[in-house]
């Protein structure tokens, strides 16, 4: 559980790291999970839009009670999964995912989501860890962001320079089993892996059932700027009930 005092942080910055570690034993079931997945479909040793699409096992390291009570601290009792992505950044060739913010590519209306970022290696300043500008998430608007596909890019839509000042970054670094949780308004990006050591980190993207996961915004969304459709994403319901009531579930 989160504190009060970690709970203001998360409302003043836009993320924190929370105490809670997962085990080793579900880190590394993780790592094997993913193996396996990148032996048969090695586009996705770098990045994996979506990992619900190709193995719904991924799913269960998301029902761990203690990152879902976290979850629900944020956004209240009735939430969904509606996505897990890997970022795996091999060494000294990962990819550069620009500044953002997570809203630009999500047919979630009214905009919301809480994502959980594990990381399975150390993530450090060196292998290209998580960087945010803390409470650039406040005013809960979209900045304006610019198509680019260019090379070496994990994302294709990014934040306007105009629109932030890096010199305000900073590096959430974090070990093996350590986590963040941070805001879908907050803005943020990370360098490419200079290092020998690979960063691997897994999302769990989590929106409160009041919100509607609207398909025809996400089929919308790929024709326009040619990002993987969400169209048919499995939304699986973790707690509580669809508030909204237009939600569509899949029972796994």
């Amino acid at each position: 559980m989160l504190s009060d005092s970690q709970l203001d942080t998360y409302a003043d910055d836009g993320y924190v790291v929370p105490e809670y570690r997962v085990s080793q034993d579900m880190l590394e079931d993780i790592q094997s999970r993913h193996a396996r997945l990148v032996e048969t479909k090695p586009e996705y040793s770098d990045y994996c839009p979506a990992l619900l699409d190709h193995d719904l096992g991924f799913a269960e390291y998301c029902q761990q009670p203690e990152i879902l009570d976290m979850v629900e601290q944020i956004i209240g009792p009735d939430f969904a999964l509606w996505n897990t992505s890997f970022f795996a950044k091999p060494a000294f060739k990962g990819t550069t995912t620009p500044w953002h913010q997570d809203g630009e590519y999500w047919p979630i209306r009214p905009l919301a989501t809480c994502t959980v970022w594990l990381a399975l290696d150390a993530s450090t300043t060196e292998n290209g860890c998580l960087r945010v500008i803390k409470g650039s998430h406040k005013d809960g608007t979209l900045k304006k962001h610019q198509t680019n596909n260019g090379p070496g890019l994990a994302l294709n839509r990014e934040l306007l320079a105009s629109e932030f000042d890096e010199t305000q970054a900073v590096d959430i670094e974090l070990e093996p089993g350590q986590m963040s949780l941070h805001d879908i308004f907050l803005l943020h990006g990370s360098e490419p892996n200079r290092s020998p050591n690979s960063r691997r980190g897994m999302t769990m993207r989590f929106m409160p059932t009041t919100s509607l996961f609207d398909r025809e915004i996400a089929a919308e969304q790929a024709k326009q700027f040619g990002f993987v459709s969400h169209e048919k994403r499995q939304v699986l319901l973790m707690r509580g009930r669809d508030s909204h009531g237009g939600n569509e579930f899949y029972n796994c």
